[in-house]
């Protein structure tokens, strides 16, 4: 099994404004103490359901352009397979680990992916700010009943975006709704230099009997006359559908051998949000933040042997710390 090297990796796709989030909802009705039980159990099955091993298939589309001086690029659709695992689940919280799978030349390369940890009824979520940096937001108190928070990272487990929104059913399906979230730029734009700078999104999550999809409605917004503007609409469909017709063992047989160092990578990352305010990172269009490259490289080198685990997780601490910056 190879492992991607920190140069493969800046090749690949990355799992991809001062203003708080707008409301998603009125808040939730009154409702019994045993249906809101029921509900919290459906949502956490909901949510479970995202773990399991998938053929993903992302299909992305500019479609309407705001700005009448822009050309939509031409539609996109890339995909690959993907393990997903549960590593944390106490309940009111639960953790996703997203991992791709590529095969190339006949080697297995096993690509950490993005994060994405729920939470219910959160009294804060930390979110997108304005480039470079991430703040806490509160949740207004009467929007939390019954609601869940979803907070995306990225393959350093550095922070992408944060929103939160509740499960509804509306023409027989069940989904999970966000609030208007702010976003950075995925790296399969960030790299071309376009010019907006940062998405305004909402995110659908649904099951389907064949897996689960993640419905993204983005729309793309950059600097015009001293302020920010719509400049175009974007609809990206993820389909994660169930299939283990791959190496999924690699996914787990690296997991097995990077997870406490990952551990303490989240760990750094939860203090520096705890003791600066939010996350304040220098962030760079191939790899995502300054340090991403690195902090990738030291996990293929546990894996390899190149480098003892303490040694990683010292160094690693280290770098979080010393790269960010208090939010004020």
């Amino acid at each position: 099994m190879k492992i991607r090297t920190s140069k493969f990796y800046a090749g690949l796709f990355v799992m991809a404004c001062a203003t708080g989030p707008a409301l998603a909802h009125p808040p939730i009705a009154e409702r019994a103490v045993a249906d809101e039980k029921a509900a919290f159990e459906a949502d956490r099955t909901d949510i479970l359901a995202m773990a399991g091993n998938f053929k993903v298939r992302f299909d992305m589309q500019e479609s309407t352009r705001w700005d009448a001086s822009y050309t939509p690029i031409d539609k996109k659709i890339s995909g690959g397979n993907e393990v997903v695992r549960v590593i944390e689940d106490s309940g009111r919280k639960i953790v996703l680990q997203h991992m791709l799978v590529i095969n190339a030349d006949g080697s297995d390369m096993i690509i950490k992916h993005w994060r994405q940890d729920w939470e219910y009824e959160p009294a804060k979520v930390l979110v997108y700010a304005d480039r470079h940096q991430w703040k806490w937001d509160d949740v207004p108190e009467r929007m939390r009943r019954g609601r869940w928070s979803q907070t995306v990272w990225q393959v350093d487990d550095s922070p992408r975006y944060g929103g939160w929104g509740q499960f509804e059913e509306q023409g027989g399906v069940r989904r999970w709704r966000s609030n208007w979230t702010w976003r950075p730029l995925a790296r399969r734009d960030a790299v071309r230099n376009p010019v907006y700078d940062r998405y305004l999104a909402i995110n659908r999550h649904q099951s389907s009997p064949d897996g689960w999809v993640h419905w993204q409605d983005n729309m793309k917004m950059g600097p015009k006359d001293g302020k920010l503007s719509p400049v175009v609409q974007e609809y990206v469909l993820n389909s994660y559908t169930k299939y283990d017709g791959y190496n999924v063992k690699a996914a787990d047989d690296y997991w097995a051998a990077t997870k406490d160092y990952w551990a303490a990578v989240r760990s750094a990352w939860d203090i520096v949000a705890t003791t600066k305010g939010g996350i304040g990172i220098q962030e760079e269009a191939e790899t995502g933040t300054i340090i991403s490259a690195r902090l990738l490289e030291m996990a293929d080198d546990i894996v390899s042997g190149k480098m003892k685990q303490d040694k990683a997780i010292a160094e690693a601490t280290k770098l979080i710390s010393d790269t960010t910056k208090v939010i004020g």
